[in-house]
Formats: C-alpha cells, sequence, structure tokens
C-alpha cells in the first residue's frame, strides 16, 4: 500500500510545547535509544525495518517480474552465519558496508532495509497495537525531521527542537500515522517522531537508522514484542543506536 501524502495528518499547532517533555527528556545526542525516545518508560522495544527479496511470481509473465517478499533481519543473520540478537546491526549480519546502499546478497536479500523511515506495513502494525495504549488515540502529534527535501510541511509548521534534529510538526488521529507520507515526491517518508497527547508511549525513526524504536509502559511494549508482522525485539534505553553498536557480531571495517 502506498502512503498519501499526509493523510489525515493536517492540523498545524499553533506552537509546538506539546514536545517540550521530549525535547528536555532526551539524551543530547548520545547515539543511545534515550536520545531518540525519552528514557522515562518501562521499556522500550526496537523495530526492524524488513529487507526484500523478488520472487518469481511463477505466471509466466514476461521478464519473470514477480513479488516482493519481506526478509528479516534474523533470516539474513542465519544465512550469513551471524547471531541475531537485540543490538545486531545490519552491516555486521551482512559482513559488508557495501551493503547498507545499494548492492545485495542474491537469493537471500535484493533490497536492503529502508533507512529513516519506517515502511507503511510495519506502520500499521505498530498502530494496531498502540492504539490499544492510549487514552488520546484522536489527539497525537508528528514530527519529521526538516531536513527532507520534498516535505509537505515545509514552510508552514512549527519546528521543534529536538538537539540536532530539527523537526516539524503536525497532530491528528493516531489510524492515519501508519500509512500517512510527510513528503509530497513519490518517496515515501514515515513521521520520525510520534506520541499520543497522554504520553502514554513514543515511537522515534532516525533519518540514518534502519529501525524504529518505541518506548511505553510494561504492557504496551509486551504487545509490540509480540504482534505479528513486527520482527521487535526488547533493548534498554541504554542501547547503542550506531553501526558499530552490534557487540555480539564482528563490524567490519568501514572503507576507506
Amino acid at each position: 500500500m502506498r502512503r498519501e501524502e499526509l493523510g489525515g495528518l493536517r492540523q498545524l499547532p499553533d506552537d509546538v510545547s506539546a514536545a517540550d517533555w521530549i525535547v528536555a527528556a532526551v539524551r543530547n545526542f548520545d547515539h543511545t535509544v534515550g536520545s531518540l525516545v525519552p528514557p522515562v518508560f518501562e521499556a522500550y522495544a526496537r523495530v526492524l525495518h524488513p529487507a526484500a527479496r523478488r520472487e518469481d511470481s511463477g505466471d509466466g509473465g514476461a521478464g519473470g517480474a514477480g513479488l516482493e517478499v519481506e526478509v528479516s533481519w534474523a533470516q539474513v543473520a542465519a544465512a550469513n552465519g551471524r547471531q541475531a540478537h537485540a543490538g545486531m546491526e545490519w552491516v555486521a549480519i551482512t559482513g559488508s558496508w557495501s551493503y547498507r546502499h545499494g548492492e545485495s546478497q542474491p537469493g537471500i536479500w535484493d533490497g536492503e532495509p529502508r533507512e529513516g523511515s519506517l515502511p507503511a506495513a510495519q506502520g500499521e502494525a505498530l498502530v494496531a497495537v498502540l492504539a490499544r495504549f492510549t487514552t488520546r488515540a484522536e489527539d497525537c502529534f508528528f514530527a519529521v525531521w526538516e531536513g527532507y527535501g520534498s516535505l509537505a510541511l515545509a514552510p508552514v509548521a512549527a519546528t521543534v527542537p529536538m538537539p540536532q534534529r530539527e523537526m516539524l510538526l503536525v497532530s491528528g488521529p493516531l489510524s492515519q500515522a501508519g500509512w500517512a507520507s510527510m513528503e509530497t515526491a513519490a518517496w515515501e517518508q514515515s513521521p520520525s517522531l510520534w506520541w499520543p497527547a497522554d504520553r502514554a508511549w513514543c515511537v522515534a525513526t532516525d533519518v540514518d537508522l534502519m529501525s524504529t524504536y518505541v518506548g511505553g509502559s510494561r504492557a504496551c511494549i509486551d504487545a509490540v514484542l509480540a504482534a505479528p508482522g513486527l520482527e521487535a525485539w526488547e533493548v534498554p534505553d541504554g542501547q547503542g543506536v550506531t553501526w558499530d553498536s552490534d557487540g555480539v557480531n564482528p563490524v567490519p571495517p568501514r572503507p576507506e
């Protein structure tokens, strides 16, 4: 399913005070989960963006155009003799920095995970879970990093002064978050940060990362971890989020 531009997220708050608690609480970009999601919750989950593999549809169509299927990080790790765990990083489970952008491992995956944007299918699955853990599902806030090139919000939305990642803010119902795109171009862009007015949980997808982080109550995070359609792992708020944060699998040296 393609995301529609903004969807129902069309309300422009007069100010950004609804985000003050997040700006005040996040660590000053210390490259941990707590620098993306406020370290004020009982528990946290990491939702991994899937890779994709093209498969022949088997219908004899011209050119062999086929289906695109999701490939989990656990599957990629197993295929490369690596260990799947909560802190695994893409370059470590594939074994090369060249697989971060452009190159693929035929037979395992053809397209790397989306970087900086939660895919629509995972967004919808996450919304279905989070709706059960807020009393303000019709009153949510959605912010997106202002550095993206084709934002539908620029230059009319107010700016949230997140550390090193200033964001533009809109509000609307949670039901729109899973499929609305923040960009005007064909490229799909999920919100970078979203939360309900009762602050029951918070979701963050950083521009440089292939995963999304969620903070919430113990029951909320347990539900995220168990949700179908999500490859999710529990992480502490002090878990590193950088490419060299994998403490189990060998991280290849960066190319010169």
